[in-house]
């Protein structure tokens, strides 16, 4: 299996710095972050953002995986990641991720689909490394 990387350089002090990320595919290249943009609100991007997209996107390729096997492919499987940043003793941490997924599968009923989105809560590979962290799911069929 491939070995994916990503790189950020920070210049500066942690509040008046700033830095850039890339990945080595190149989907992202000199992308700005900041500060602002991770403990109050701006206009960039933060790690935790990054970490959102990633769940995002593994749980959805998850989720229709697991019912696609079990004989109900899904339409379309969307879902968001809210990542919570707080600050606690000793610093700053990643508390909680919130997924919120809507899938469109035809044919299946809402216990069935239940049963395989919890399965893919616990079995993506990002879900997998964040497991010290608390992750809750919310999932419903549309349409």
């Amino acid at each position: 299996m491939p070995v994916r990387s990503a790189r950020a350089e920070w210049k500066g002090s942690l509040v008046d710095g700033s830095g850039q990320l890339g990945t080595e595919s190149g989907a992202l290249s000199g992308v700005d972050y900041n500060f602002p943009s991770r403990f109050e609100s701006g206009s960039q991007t933060n790690p935790e953002e990054l970490i959102a997209a990633a769940h995002a996107g593994c749980y959805s390729m998850a989720l229709s995986n697991g019912l696609a096997k079990a004989g109900h492919p899904p339409e379309s499987v969307q879902t968001e990641a809210r990542v919570t940043l707080e600050k606690v003793e000793g610093g700053f941490a990643i508390t909680g991720i919130h997924l919120i997924c809507r899938a469109r599968v035809p044919g299946i009923d809402a216990g069935t689909f239940g049963e395989h989105a919890q399965a893919a809560k616990t079995g993506c590979p990002v879900s997998k490394a964040l497991s010290a962290v608390e992750i809750d799911l919310d999932a419903a069929l549309e349409g």
